[in-house]
């Protein structure tokens, strides 16, 4: 199982960004999973619903089956967030897990940067896993950094990009 990262400020279309990626790596015959850091509090379960109000009640894990899809819920507790290393462990058998977020996690990564966000490049500024940069405005960012330039508007480039890099072609 490989891991290849995306990173990049929020509003810098990572995830329009791997919407349009995974296809493409499927289309090359890839199994992908994919991991997204979120920086705040989320849920997904709903209100009401019998598994939110057992977990609510104290439950430390629930589990959610259907005859289409289970997922797995843990509360922390107070307990410390798991390490990217850790969460992969839980992952079915894959060709690629691809993993939004944690821009400082030693694994190769992909920055999305966009000028108009008004944010410095993550590249160069001690994140040094980052192995090339996505950009809709190639010519600004290629002054900036020696790291190869991709068009963010060139899905085929990145994702061959991927490909070529993560080892697949």
């Amino acid at each position: 199982m490989k891991v290849f990262g995306l990173a990049g400020y929020s509003g810098s279309g990572k995830t329009t960004l791997l919407e349009d990626l995974i296809p493409r790596l499927n289309a090359a015959g890839l199994r992908v999973s994919l991991i997204k850091h979120a920086h705040h509090r989320f849920d997904i379960d709903q209100p009401g619903k019998d598994s939110y109000r057992l977990r609510e009640a104290g439950c430390s894990e629930v589990l959610l089956v259907s005859d289409h899809r289970w997922v797995l819920m843990h509360e922390l507790r107070g307990e410390p967030e798991p390490s990217l290393e850790e969460q992969l462990k839980r992952f079915s058998d894959c060709d690629l897990v691809l993993v939004e977020g944690f821009k400082h996690t030693p694994i190769p990564k992909l920055e999305v940067h966009r000028p108009a966000v008004d944010k410095p490049l993550i590249a160069g500024s001690g994140v040094e896993t980052i192995v090339a940069v996505a950009t809709d405005e190639p010519a600004a960012v290629a002054a900036q950094t020696a790291l190869p330039i991709l068009n963010l508007n060139d899905r085929d480039a990145i994702a061959d990009f991927i490909l070529r890099h993560m080892g697949f072609r």
